[in-house]
């Protein structure tokens, strides 16, 4: 995942505005449910705000200090936040939703998907970027990267299915040992249960996403999400057309790519080549 120079608010600080949230909602006479559908957000959003766990956005702030009249005080609260470590503002959701998602899908054309690098292969993805980080920074985007995979190895992990160009599982981030490492991870994470892992080859005469990467994603609400980024940016798609276009994407890559047996062959033969 691509970053900017923001940083991700402080865990406690977090906390601390969403109980002021529900302090304030209290007063305003709203529950969780009543205020969640006020916004179109739900309950369970509303929820996850004022316990701390999801952060709460500049606009929607805004928009409750309006409905509760509380002359400003959540937006201020939000401006006066700490920050303490290098995760942009704009992918705070979309790791939120991630992390508590029961579905996820994406496809690759750049570097392999963040959710299946190693360490050393994520180390030089970082190191490759311009303007470059610090050895410090370096070290903690990548800790958060890693910690980012928790999620396919718990008790109940998302069903996954990943999607990815050939040429970025034949570039050689980082040099020959780095790769060859992360191929070996490849092939462990495309056995694991519930991962689909399917190669796009390079032979391929139609394409059904030239216009880049994407991820989607499915809620325990079952809401369905998709995540895009830029050079300087990304953007979390709610607009159920919008999601239902990079959907019916997504169907036709899987239709164009190596069956998940023949994947494994692929790198099978990729690391019997070294």
């Amino acid at each position: 995942m691509s970053t900017t120079r923001r940083a991700r608010r402080n865990a406690s600080a977090m906390k601390m505005v969403g109980a002021l949230l529900a302090v304030f909602r209290e007063a305003g006479g709203y529950t969780q449910r009543s205020l969640g559908e006020r916004f179109v957000v739900g309950e369970q959003q509303i929820a996850s705000i004022e316990q701390g766990r999801r952060p709460l956005k500049p606009d929607l702030a805004e928009q409750l200090d309006k409905l509760l009249d509380t002359k400003g005080a959540l937006v201020a609260a939000l401006e006066h936040m700490p920050e303490v470590d290098l995760v942009p503002l704009w992918a705070e959701e979309f790791l939120d939703r991630e992390r508590e998602a029961i579905a996820i899908s994406s496809y690759e054309n750049q570097v392999l998907p963040g959710l299946l690098q190693t360490e050393a292969y994520a180390w030089n993805v970082f190191r490759s970027r311009v303007p470059v980080y610090t050895e410090d920074e370096i070290a903690q985007l990548v800790a958060a990267r890693v910690e980012r995979q928790a999620i396919l190895h718990g008790k109940e992990p998302p069903i996954t299915c990943f999607v990815i160009w050939e040429p970025v599982v034949r570039a050689p981030i980082g040099g020959q040992q780095v790769w060859a490492e992360q191929m070996w991870h490849l092939r462990a994470c495309s056995e694991l249960p519930g991962l689909m892992l399917q190669v796009l080859p390079l032979d391929r005469r139609t394409h059904a996403s030239l216009d880049g990467p994407f991820v989607l994603l499915e809620t325990p609400e079952h809401q369905r999400l998709a995540y895009t980024e830029t050079q300087r940016g990304s953007q979390l798609i709610a607009d159920q057309n919008e999601v239902a276009i990079l959907t019916q994407k997504c169907a036709m890559l899987r239709s164009q790519a190596l069956t998940p047996e023949d994947t494994r062959d692929l790198l099978d033969r990729l690391l019997g080549e070294q």
